[in-house]
């Protein structure tokens, strides 16, 4: 089945399920509050886009998420290329690492409240911890796992730490280190809009806990909508740079290998 087949099949499922839940919503009768027709959230959708309600919780969770996932994978980045060049370190730190990442994110956030109070920076700290791991993670297995027999070629040309790990690990290792942001670029929105949940004034997040303080559920529809039409987005951009920056590595190799 061609990729056009596909996304036509997609949303044609997507179009059934609608009607379906419009059906049900209407035979059955059911309380806006309860369970509120795909009608019902279009509107409150458009309702919000138009009147500029939602503008400037999109824009707030964006910052957030911008912020904490340049923060997380610029950490992360840094940690696996340290860990994946050096064994002695990843037998020393790993066990704190994963530690670290075994406790929830969520039972931490009320002590990031209390050391960094509520708002933005709470919400920020929270982002980056969460897509740290995944770029950390998989970075390290990148570059630790190159092929042995590339290593010994590059040795025996006498290349350096330096020459090796910039034209050599780093290179080998980019498609496990993108699929690591692709995860990140997942996880930061996550960590943005539970950031909000928690210590959130404005933001997606923030009213979400809004709408649910009001019973509004089209309102909570709606902006569930919003975070998922904005990860979707996301993990969008991710794909297309992955796949530009792969594509690069082919082409701008050095004239002697190629």
């Amino acid at each position: 089945m061609s990729a056009g087949w596909s996304r036509f099949g997609a949303c044609v499922l997507l179009a059934a399920g609608l009607l379906c839940w419009e059906f049900v919503a209407r035979a059955l009768k059911l309380s806006a509050l309860v369970l509120p027709p795909p009608s019902a959230v279009l509107a409150a959708l458009w309702q919000g886009l138009r009147s500029g309600y939602f503008w400037p919780h999109i824009g707030q969770t964006m910052l957030e998420l911008l912020l904490g996932l340049t923060a997380g994978c610029a950490l992360g980045l840094a940690s696996g290329v340290l860990l994946g060049e050096s064994a002695a370190l990843r037998r020393l730190l790993m066990p704190y690492v994963v530690t670290s990442q075994v406790v929830p994110k969520l039972a931490l956030a009320p002590l990031f409240i209390v050391w960094f109070g509520f708002g933005m920076t709470s919400t920020v700290v929270i982002t980056a911890l969460i897509c740290f791991f995944p770029l950390m993670e998989n970075t390290m297995t990148g570059i630790a796992q190159v092929d042995a027999r590339r290593l010994e070629l590059f040795r025996m040309l006498g290349a350096t730490r330096w020459q090796t790990l910039l034209r050599l690990k780093i290179p080998a290792g980019l498609p496990g280190i993108l699929a690591g942001f692709r995860v990140a670029v997942v996880l930061a929105l996550v960590g943005a809009v539970v950031g909000e949940f928690i210590g959130g004034s404005q933001g997606l997040g923030a009213l979400i806990i809004a709408s649910q303080g009001m019973m509004d559920t089209p309102l909570m529809f709606a902006v569930l909508v919003l975070i998922t039409l904005l990860g979707l987005g996301l993990y969008q951009f991710a794909v297309a740079l992955e796949k530009r920056l792969l594509a690069s590595r082919f082409t701008t190799l050095p004239k002697e290998i190629k």
